[in-house]
């Protein structure tokens, strides 16, 4: 008798399974574990630089596989799956993913240019750019109390001295610092009350805000230096791509049926 066929058909057999097994990292109480889950998040550590694929990274994270599967098998066996707030955050783990994979496509086929950049740049520019102002304030509780502290200031007493009894108690202890200020990053009132002043000089009125009344000190003026748009095309490119996706975001839903 030939087993020769025996064999081979044996032999052909193996070799059309052995894809079948080489699909899955792992089988836990019947449960596979999908070799593409281990290559995804060797995928993830090595894009993190947090190591090299070896054969030794691919073995801690096949371990990695085997615990999470066999905590997640008990956790089921224990009914936490049905447990209503596991659900409600398996939900918004779901939904996150989701938009995850959305936002992250939407960016690759809307990828910033050069043009994008330069534009978000130069608005930066014009927003932090110009001169800056170093301040000190004193924050009184009327225009009268204002007025008193001009009039003392005047009559030569230190402005550092005065502040001491600042509204403001976070900058009271140091003297009213308020530390360098762009003019376009405070309210207009507030900004031009200081705007016009030289190094040493105080306001003569008093500005109001919700606050109470400021008496304004400059102590330094200087030219804002900005860093370079090659040294932040990084950050604006994030920036700019951000603004696509909640442009994107805002027309869908303008769209929907929302009730």
């Amino acid at each position: 008798m030939n087993l020769k066929p025996a064999r081979l058909l044996i032999a052909l057999i193996a070799v059309v399974a052995a894809p079948a097994f080489a699909q899955n990292v792992a089988v836990v109480n019947g449960k596979a574990i999908p070799s593409s889950r281990l290559e995804s998040m060797v995928k993830q550590v090595v894009a993190q630089g947090r190591d090299q694929d070896s054969p030794k990274l691919r073995d801690a994270i096949k371990k990695q596989l085997i615990g999470q599967e066999v905590l997640v098998q008990e956790a089921a066996k224990q009914g936490y799956d049905k447990n209503a707030e596991v659900k409600a955050a398996l939900e918004d783990a779901r939904q996150q993913i989701l938009v995850n994979a959305l936002v992250m496509d939407y960016v690759k086929k809307h990828q910033v240019t050069d043009a994008e950049i330069k534009a978000e740049y130069d608005a930066f520019v014009a927003q932090n750019g110009g001169k800056q102002y170093h301040l000190r304030h004193i924050v009184t509780e009327t225009a009268a109390d204002a007025d008193a502290v001009i009039a003392k200031l005047k009559g030569g007493a230190k402005f550092e001295d005065l502040a001491k009894t600042s509204k403001d108690t976070g900058t009271a202890a140091n003297g009213g610092d308020l530390d360098w200020v762009n003019p376009k990053s405070v309210p207009k009132q507030f900004a031009d009350a200081f705007v016009g002043l030289n190094k040493g000089q105080v306001t003569e009125k008093a500005v109001q805000t919700p606050n109470g009344f400021h008496v304004i000190k400059v102590d330094e003026v200087r030219d804002a230096t900005l860093p370079s748009m090659e040294e932040l095309k990084p950050q604006v490119a994030n920036e700019v791509a951000r603004k696509k996706v909640m442009a994107y975001q805002d027309e869908l839903v303008k769209k929907a049926k929302v009730q």
